[in-house]
């Protein structure tokens, strides 16, 4: 049996993609006005949304325990598996990817290795369809890795949210980079370029907003060849915007794409509006 691949519940890779691959993927959890659920399992994306919409909001986010991860290691080791490779979120975001780790040392780092996306979404998604597609291939654990590690630096993600009040909430913005996000109101838009959440650029208006990210996107691709992945929550007519703009920039350019709503995680954090690109470069 080739190496096998894990990932979590952020990267929001489409069903068909996860059975195709037969990937492994574990949930984190999502604590919505005191109801716990796993993402995906018990918790989705309307779920998130229609809490956000109320006027009292209580909304939290956990890893996966270290002793799950170490099951699953342990259950596809078991099964046949020569190896895992263990591909996740950001580490600036979650304690998913320590959890994994501390699983990995558990189970044995010469059969488990662990990789950080810097990514959520589709930039960890693609990473992990480049692992899989390395161990469908028969690489070994370090070609897996590295495969997944390579993917990391030809991935780009952008996206747009309609206030950083969910992000300051979350603790993954300051303070100060939500005021200078909600001043005049403003409209913000991010990335991640070392892994962790960074105000990119601002605009006035939403419709603003989506012309910017496929500006963005498009200046990411560069001469490529590329995937495209496009994300949002509660805003489908955004996501359609940015599919049909970034189809007519890229022309013949562009090979895969992806449209899906992000998950209750992402949810508890971005809030309704999320609209979100990720490029792919191919090699």
């Amino acid at each position: 049996m080739p190496v096998a691949v894990v990932t979590d519940s952020t990267a929001y890779l489409p069903p068909e993609l996860v059975r195709a691959h037969r990937l492994t993927v574990v949930p984190l959890t999502v604590v919505l006005n005191g109801a716990e659920g796993l993402e995906g399992v018990e918790t989705f994306p309307g779920d998130a949304t229609r809490v956000l919409s109320g006027r009292r909001v209580t909304v939290s986010t956990s890893r996966p325990a270290p002793e799950q991860f170490a099951q699953v290691y342990r259950q596809l080791l078991a099964d046949g598996a020569d190896g895992v490779v263990s591909v996740h979120l950001s580490a600036e975001l979650s304690g998913t990817v320590e959890a994994a780790r501390l699983a990995a040392a558990e189970v044995g780092d010469d059969r488990v290795t662990v990789v950080d996306s810097r990514s959520t979404g589709m930039g960890l998604g693609f990473p992990v369809l480049a692992a899989a597609a390395a161990a469908a291939r028969g690489a070994d654990l370090t070609g897996v890795r590295q495969a997944a590690l390579d993917a990391v630096d030809r991935t780009t993600i952008f996206f747009y949210v309609d206030t950083l009040e969910f992000l300051r909430r979350g603790g993954r913005i300051n303070a100060a980079e939500a005021l200078l996000g909600t001043a005049l109101s403003v409209k913000p838009i991010m990335h991640m370029p070392d892994g962790s959440i960074v105000l990119r650029d601002k605009v006035r208006t939403a419709s603003r907003g989506i012309a910017r990210l496929v500006d963005l996107a498009v200046e990411a691709a560069g001469d490529a060849d590329v995937d495209l992945a496009v994300h949002h929550l509660a805003a489908p007519q955004r996501a359609d915007q940015l599919l049909a703009a970034l189809t007519e920039r890229l022309g013949d350019r562009l090979h895969d794409t992806y449209v899906t709503e992000a998950g209750a995680v992402i949810a508890a954090h971005a809030g309704p509006g999320l609209a979100c690109v990720v490029l792919h470069r191919r090699p």
